[in-house]
């Protein structure tokens, strides 16, 4: 009896020691530097591994954190390195191959936007992740913004009462990167729709409850991005113009099966009056409502009445991005809820893909299958 009460004693010590969420990178570039500033702040995570084919960017990531070891292919840090959780970092085309190896490797993942490249994939690294039984997150930091927060509380209250139509735009008037690879469809899977379209388009979704999306149709153009930067004033000139074969512009419808629509519009150069414009606009048939300003529309009293909440929590990109990261590490290490599941990332994915499937098809409209 006194070993078995030792036993339970030494148990209970261990069960009293703190949790850290070991984590690996696949991909150290631009948005890793970001993830690994916002995770490093915790005690609870431990930046164990980075993975990156360029041994330039490695060695910087290895000088700005020692502790972890560094890989010059992510299959082998998943081979060498015990790990608890992984984030895909990498361009688009590599999101499923990285993603479905880490999970198989026994690892929680979130994934960088856009979930993949094509619906197969998505639905692979869904399918995984149940089979691995492991959490699969994809990095939508818009949902956690203070203003979508709202909205879709609105929503879950019947604010809006049915929504039947959402208006997304995300759109740059000269804005084609310079860097990365954001001009080349092989490797990006298309241009603004698959880059910041996808922001927009994935936060009104959710804050409209989430419907599933039936049929989309859509228009692309390509004008600006394979030509010469030359004299032109841009955000970011010498784009190169030679490798750049994804759209400047689409404009296009999704239906969904409760009958909502929404109609998205999204550009990295687009002759608009503001430099760069990110919103949504919801309409029900008991409320509508703006992203930004965050502003509800209704009756009340016999009278339409705007509503804005008397204070939101910061909205700073850097905070937003950083409830993304502490959301992610909640999930997989304390057993949170995610409010950005791997069958939304899906969902989006089927959005995406139908949008260029159609403009690719002259407009015609195509059918989405979840």
């Amino acid at each position: 009896m006194a070993e078995s009460g030792a036993k339970t004693r030494r148990k209970s010590k261990s069960a009293d020691k703190p949790k850290v969420l070991r984590v690996g990178f696949i991909g150290a570039g631009g948005i890793a530097d970001l993830q690994l500033r916002m995770l490093a702040q915790r005690k609870d995570v431990t930046i164990a591994a980075l993975a990156d084919i360029n041994p330039r960017l490695l060695e910087k990531r290895y000088r700005e954190y020692p502790d972890a070891e560094g890989f010059s292919n992510y299959r082998q840090m998943l081979k060498h390195c015990p790990l608890d959780a992984v984030t895909v970092c990498t361009p688009n085309k590599s999101h499923a191959a990285a993603t479905v190896a880490a999970l198989q490797a026994g690892c929680h993942v979130m994934v960088e936007k856009p979930m993949a490249m094509t619906v197969a994939e998505a639905r692979r690294m869904v399918r995984t992740a149940r089979q691995a039984r492991r959490k699969l997150v994809i990095g939508f930091q818009h949902r956690y913004d203070p203003r979508t927060q709202y909205l879709r509380r609105v929503f879950d209250e019947g604010g809006f009462g049915n929504v039947l139509y959402t208006r997304v735009q995300a759109l740059r008037r000269r804005g084609i990167p310079n860097w990365g690879v954001f001009g080349r469809k092989e490797l990006q899977g298309g241009g603004p729709l698959i880059d910041i379209g996808v922001h927009a388009l994935e936060m009104a979704h959710y804050a409209m409850g989430c419907p599933t999306p039936r049929s989309a149709s859509a228009d692309m153009f390509t004008y600006l991005g394979n030509k010469p930067s030359d004299g032109i004033v841009s955000l970011w000139p010498g784009w190169d113009h030679s490798t750049y074969n994804v759209e400047d512009l689409l404009v296009g419808r999704i239906r969904f099966s409760n009958g909502a629509v929404i109609h998205i519009e999204t550009a990295f150069a687009a002759h608009i009056g503001q430099r760069s414009l990110m919103n949504f606009e919801i309409m029900g048939d008991k409320g509508g409502a703006t992203w930004e300003p965050a502003e509800v529309h209704t009756d009340e009293s016999g009278h339409m009445v705007n509503k804005t909440p008397g204070w939101l929590p910061d909205t700073a990109f850097e905070r937003v991005f950083q409830r993304k990261m502490d959301g992610f590490v909640d999930h997989v290490l304390h057993g949170q809820p995610t409010i950005c599941p791997g069958t939304d990332g899906l969902a989006v994915q089927t959005m995406l893909n139908a949008l260029y499937a159609s403009a690719a098809n002259g407009g015609r409209e195509t059918p989405i299958r979840g």
